[in-house]
């Protein structure tokens, strides 16, 4: 099942910090499943492929998360970048902290303050947004119930993504789940019938 609303970040954004000499830098992503997640790190294990460690963290909407400490001491890296994901209670993101060791061992609390440090500072500079569930649905009706459709479309704050008009009008749309009934029983009552409204399995963010 999925959230109604979830809180995630608008744009790629990277920051870096110095602890001891060793190098911090701290890149989050907006990411939709796991194939982006992916993608991502390798492009990130390419990029910086001299460091010495690339740890990381990530949440999917679904709830699905996982963590990488990548060769750090045990509870010190990812599961505090997860941390710092949680304390923001965002979801669709991926933080990563590309470590280069600067020659001073920090020890196991300063090292897990370190990435837990950087990637506050990276998560509290970038822009956060909630965006909202919708699902899609499909409208036949014929032409004499255009301003209708988008009347009640309007009303209920959803949106349309595609119109085709061939014999009849036809509209790809996006609403919210709980408003899908209201929607079915307003544009039903207005066109006495001569409608037809689908329900799609195809699940958005707004």
């Amino acid at each position: 099942m999925l959230p109604e609303q979830i809180k995630t970040i608008n744009d790629f954004l990277q920051i870096s910090i110095k602890e001891k000499g060793s190098e911090f830098i701290a890149i989050v992503y907006p990411v939709d499943n796991e194939e982006n997640v992916l993608n991502h790190l390798q492009e990130i294990r390419k990029k910086y492929y001299d460091a010495t460690h690339h740890c990381y963290a990530y949440k999917i909407k679904s709830g699905e998360q996982k963590y990488s400490d990548d060769g750090e001491p045990n509870g010190t890296a990812g599961i505090r970048i997860l941390n710092a994901i949680q304390h923001f209670d965002l979801s669709d993101v991926l933080l990563v902290v590309v470590r280069y060791f600067g020659g001073t061992k920090l020890g196991v609390g300063p090292l897990g303050k370190a990435y837990y440090n950087a990637s506050i500072e990276v998560l509290e500079k970038a822009e956060i947004q909630s965006k909202n569930l919708f699902q899609k649905i499909e409208i036949e009706v014929d032409f004499v119930f255009i301003s209708q459709i988008h009347r009640i479309i309007n009303q209920f704050s959803a949106i349309i993504s595609d119109s085709q008009f061939t014999n009849k009008a036809n509209f790809k749309c996006f609403v919210k789940p709980n408003d899908f009934e209201k929607i079915n029983i307003e544009l039903t009552n207005l066109t006495n019938g001569q409608i037809l409204i689908t329900q799609k399995r195809d699940f958005k963010y707004f």
